[in-house]
């Protein structure tokens, strides 16, 4: 399983939010390609990019950002936020995002996930933000009718290389990641998880390991965990977790 630490990306800072309210916004640290770099020494090996202003904005706003720190690390990196057409995921592919992460576009324009994973194999990701287990959009700033596991089991067999599940109201609380909710999808469709939102401490891994086995044996499992605000206010510790994770291969 893959630690994913996240650098979150706010008028070209690293910052952390409460629940996705813009309002709420933490600078941990004003130079994110120096945040890569910390990452990628304590032995990070990928990284979560999200382009917040460009989720709310439907269109990429913190380009230089995600440019500086392709530039300062050479960990992969998966970008989501405001990618809603094919020529900006064909765009970001070309700079060295490793893997394109669409949400909104994912619940409005689902054809576009489709023709992006058939012709970028294993490089799309879905975001599927949960509210009470149905889907947000916009920067969360939009509730939706539909169900995550709907929505997750739209995209089976159409080549899409991970669904990155988050619950909203555990994001940036630091209250517990919602294992349940995650391996119960995880179970559900063929593609792999990474499980995010509320990552605060080492035992919230434990928890997902515990579930992942299960969820392994019914479906594609958990193949990820990203964490953000832990990793910064220091309740989760970046080697000790990717240790954790290391012990409990094949999950």
């Amino acid at each position: 399983m893959i630690l994913f630490p996240a650098i979150d990306l706010k008028e070209g800072k690293c910052v952390r939010l409460r629940r996705g309210d813009m309002n709420h916004a933490t600078i941990f640290n004003p130079d994110p390609a120096d945040q890569a770099r910390r990452f990628a020494a304590l032995g990070a090996e990928w990284l979560h990019l999200v382009d917040l202003d460009g989720a709310f904005a439907g269109r990429p706003v913190n380009g230089e950002a995600v440019e500086a720190i392709l530039a300062a690390s050479r960990l992969p990196c998966q970008l989501g936020g405001g990618i809603r057409d094919l020529a900006t995921i064909e765009a970001w592919l070309a700079k060295g995002v490793a893997r394109v992460i669409l949400g909104t576009a994912a619940l409005k324009d689902p054809g576009l996930v489709s023709e992006a994973a058939r012709k970028f194999p294993g490089r799309i990701a879905v975001a599927i933000d949960a509210k009470a287990g149905k889907v947000a959009v916009e920067g969360w700033a939009v509730e939706s009718e539909v169900l995550a596991s709907e929505l997750a089991q739209q995209f089976e067999n159409e080549g899409v290389a991970v669904i990155v599940f988050t619950d909203i109201d555990r994001d940036g609380l630091m209250g517990g990641i919602n294992a349940t909710a995650t391996a119960e999808l995880a179970g559900l469709i063929s593609i792999p998880v990474i499980a995010s939102g509320g990552v605060s401490s080492i035992e919230d891994l434990d928890r997902l390991l515990a579930l992942a086995p299960a969820a392994r044996s019914k479906g594609g499992g958990i193949m990820g965990v990203i964490a953000g605000r832990a990793l910064y206010d220091g309740g989760l510790d970046l080697r000790s977790a990717i240790e954790r994770l290391r012990e409990s291969p094949g999950c």
